[in-house]
């Protein structure tokens, strides 16, 4: 009998999970015309054993599919295409939240629809640059500064967004506030200056986050709101700042108020990043009375220790679910885990290094 914790029931809010085995969210650029389509839909159903599937990023706007065919949760044709993949994974047993991703300054216009734009806390460009489908790789742009306005409609494609998951059948939503992107954007000094009620100090920075949040929350109930956090990442030039510590920790106290229903930790260290130190996760740990979700370079050994210890009450995998479909029988079983994962076909349209990863085959 198999004693791993990984593989034990876990209850998130109202949510029953059959193990503690988390699929990360991961960009994978196939929903064509910004649409989700049959193709992801055979993807994750193949991944449905994991106990909470979370979804690549979508956008909650026009404005936020800064990367080439990101999917959207803003239009009815979006849901449609979304309800194909939440009934694959209910069929199969699975959970499945969709993480909300708004690019901000991480886009390019020529990955935009028509009459949407690049927009961000500050007129600040992005370090790098952005793969466009007309273009090949360009130069990330100096977005618009964000009006008061623009704050305000943000926040309404939110919760109408939340409004269209629930609608297409997710199980709940988590707001992407990590690697770089919109909500990030708000609360980092480095990409946001602003003057105003949104800038400035930490509970200034912080604001917009915990606004979006509570929208959030006030449109589909917080038992379904949750976010992803990913301090001392570095993507699109986000370096750490002095009060990097504070700002997390204000933060994880504020959205355990709001009654957040995990707060999901990311730690990029696998791929370059600095660490994220352990003071900072076991202080998120400490602020938190509901769950936490740890990621970043996880075996089974490191997720089942970071689970007895009591660190994280379930452990997220990425790149691990792009080459094992079967993930959790794998791990359970002790087979061979393929890590032959082939980085051309990340973001590339069709099935090849998607869905056509075959599950273990015994020799």
């Amino acid at each position: 009998m198999n004693m791993y914790k990984l593989f034990s029931p876990y209850k998130l809010g109202n949510i029953e999970l059959k193990n503690r085995v988390v699929m990360a969210p991961m960009t994978r650029s196939r929903a064509l015309n910004n649409i989700p389509n049959d193709l992801i839909a055979t993807y994750y159903g193949q991944r449905a054993s994991a106990g909470l599937i979370i979804t690549e990023g979508a956008s909650p706007s026009p404005n936020g599919l800064g990367y080439a065919r990101i999917p959207g949760i803003y239009s009815d044709a979006q849901v449609t295409g979304w309800k194909k993949i939440t009934d694959a994974v209910h069929s199969k047993g699975g959970k499945i939240f969709i993480q909300f991703m708004h690019t901000g300054r991480m886009g390019h216009q020529d990955n935009l629809p028509l009459g949407a734009e690049v927009i961000a806390p500050s007129a600040i460009a992005a370090s790098g640059q952005m793969y466009t489908d007309s273009q090949g790789m360009q130069d990330l742009p100096i977005p618009r500064e964000m009006t008061s306005e623009d704050i305000i409609n943000t926040k309404k494609e939110f919760m109408k967004s939340a409004i269209n998951a629930i609608t297409a059948g997710f199980d709940g939503v988590e707001l992407h506030g990590a690697n770089g992107y919109l909500l990030e954007q708000f609360l980092s000094p480095v990409s946001n200056q602003r003057t105003d009620e949104y800038g400035g100090s930490i509970e200034n920075r912080c604001r917009f986050v915990l606004e979006v949040v509570e929208s959030v929350g006030q449109s589909i109930g917080m038992d379904k709101v949750a976010i992803r956090l990913s301090p001392y990442g570095v993507n699109g030039g986000m370096v750490p700042y002095p009060e990097i510590n504070d700002t997390y920790t204000y933060l994880a106290s504020q959205l355990d108020k709001l009654g957040v229903l995990y707060i999901h930790l990311v730690d990029h260290s696998a791929m370059g990043a600095p660490a994220v130190p352990i003071t900072i996760k076991q202080t998120i740990r400490e602020k938190l009375n509901n769950t936490l979700i740890l990621a970043g370079g996880y075996s089974k050994e490191t997720a089942e220790r970071d689970l007895q210890s009591g660190l994280a009450d379930l452990i997220a995998f990425g790149k691990p679910y792009i080459t094992n479909p079967d993930l959790v029988e794998r791990m359970t079983n002790d087979w061979d885990i393929n890590t032959q994962w082939d980085f051309n076909t990340f973001y590339t349209p069709d099935h090849h290094g998607y869905t056509d990863y075959p599950p273990y085959q015994p020799s």
